[in-house]
């Protein structure tokens, strides 16, 4: 197995093996991109319903969404067939990922083809999506959705950004393979980020993501994790 990369040195490019047909998984970080038993079933278990979603996008006018790691996608297509069955009049989706590496529009539309369920989410998205991916990527959808990709080292995008958030997906590989994406600076700039009574919701559950989550501010509580995985994390900011 190739070792994970070095965060003082990170890859300047994304290298992908294709396991089991079409389940990616990064060279550099020694990690699969989501979740082996069922990574859109995990989305639904981990991020959607440990930020309490869709109950709390209902009527709420703009409800905004921060991401770690936007990966293959997969999280905000699932997020975006959730909202289009939920939505009501003058709601609006703001989607915002940050992501170092972002895939190319063939890879993203590899990835996701496995699930018909959110295969008209996975055709419009690669067809908007750019052929060069740097900066802000910004793509506004049908359903009164707005999708951005910031394209960076997540401390810096994220301490940067003008945009508050109603709720965080926090889903960069596992800590043990890239520790940065959940060191205590960036959880601090994650809450800084967060909205009185805002959330924040991963599958992540080692002792040090708790520990760095709690520093930055966040009451943080278990929950049973999803498929095999014995342990989740959820939290909010309080009021």
């Amino acid at each position: 197995m190739t070792a994970p990369a070095d965060p003082i040195d990170p890859p300047d490019h994304q290298s992908l093996d294709w396991h089991e047909g079409d389940m990616p998984y990064s060279r550099e970080f020694g990690d699969h991109f989501y979740c082996r038993t069922d990574g859109r079933l995990e989305c639904g278990h981990v991020f959607l319903s440990g930020s309490g979603l869709p109950e709390r996008w209902t009527g709420a006018g703009t409800f905004t969404i921060g991401e770690l790691g936007f990966g293959t996608g997969l999280n905000f297509c699932e997020t975006w067939r959730q909202w289009k069955m939920t939505v009501t009049a003058g709601d609006r989706l703001h989607f915002v990922s940050f992501e170092r590496f972002p895939m190319a529009a063939d890879e993203i539309s590899r990835a996701l083809g496995q699930w018909p369920e959110i295969d008209a989410e996975r055709q419009a998205l690669v067809e908007r999506w750019p052929g060069e991916r740097n900066g802000i990527i910004q793509i506004d959808f049908d359903d009164a959705v707005t999708l951005w990709v910031i394209c960076g080292p997540a401390l810096e995008s994220v301490a940067g950004t003008a945009h508050s958030f109603d709720a965080w997906y926090l889903d960069g590989f596992a800590p043990s393979r890239n520790p940065d994406m959940w060191s205590q600076d960036l959880m601090r700039q994650v809450f800084e980020k967060t909205t009185r009574g805002g959330s924040f919701a991963t599958y992540a559950a080692a002792g040090f993501v708790r520990r760095n989550l709690q520093a930055a501010g966040f009451l943080v509580e278990k929950r049973k994790g999803f498929a095999g995985k014995r342990e989740m994390l959820r939290g909010d900011r309080p009021a």
